[in-house]
């Protein structure tokens, strides 16, 4: 069974919003790194929508970014029921949330990878999540919006790994206990 592994940029505060945090190039090739350890991302419509304006290449992005290159050749799942259609070597994910992952986690691979906050809040209330990375930015930014709000069960978590960026950001890896 492959795993179903969440990444996501916060601040000290707590806060999940894309521009809040300040990436550079060695934060590109960690989630490029993240990236590539996956068969396939997992995406909610918001998050798919944003990434393929900002990465898809040409967006812009310069080809020898390893991030752009990654997630642009990555296959992706998109959990949607408002969109009709998706390219960017994309399929829309329908039906039954639970029952969709699950049949995906079941295919041979390496792993899939999810980003976002909606989307992985569904997840963890189902405990499909495998493991959990937070890169926690040494910024302050006193707004949302927080991850996981309105989890209605508490996930407990054994640290698994810690990596010290040079920007001062550290990406920590949990799995969930038990």
């Amino acid at each position: 069974m492959r795993p179903l592994r969440y990444s996501i940029n916060i601040t000290l505060d707590g806060c999940c919003d894309h521009r809040a945090v300040s990436a550079d190039e060695e934060l590109h090739r960690h989630h490029a790194g993240n990236l590539e350890r996956a068969d396939a991302l997992l995406l909610g419509r918001v998050t798919y929508e944003m990434m393929e304006a900002a990465w898809r290449q040409p967006a812009g992005t310069s080809p020898d970014d390893p991030f752009a290159r990654t997630i642009d050749a990555a296959k992706k799942y998109v959990v949607s029921s408002t969109l009709e259609r998706v390219d960017w070597n994309a399929e829309l994910v329908r039906g039954d949330l639970a029952d969709a992952v699950r049949r995906l986690k079941r295919e041979p691979g390496n792993g899939l990878f999810v980003g976002g906050v909606r989307l992985p809040l569904a997840l963890a209330e189902l405990g499909l999540i495998d493991e959990y990375e937070f890169v926690v930015h040494p910024r302050i930014v006193g707004h949302g919006p927080t991850l996981f709000a309105g989890l209605s069960k508490h996930v407990d978590l054994k640290p698994v790994s810690r990596l010290e960026l040079g920007s001062g950001a550290v990406a920590m890896r949990y799995e969930p206990r038990g």
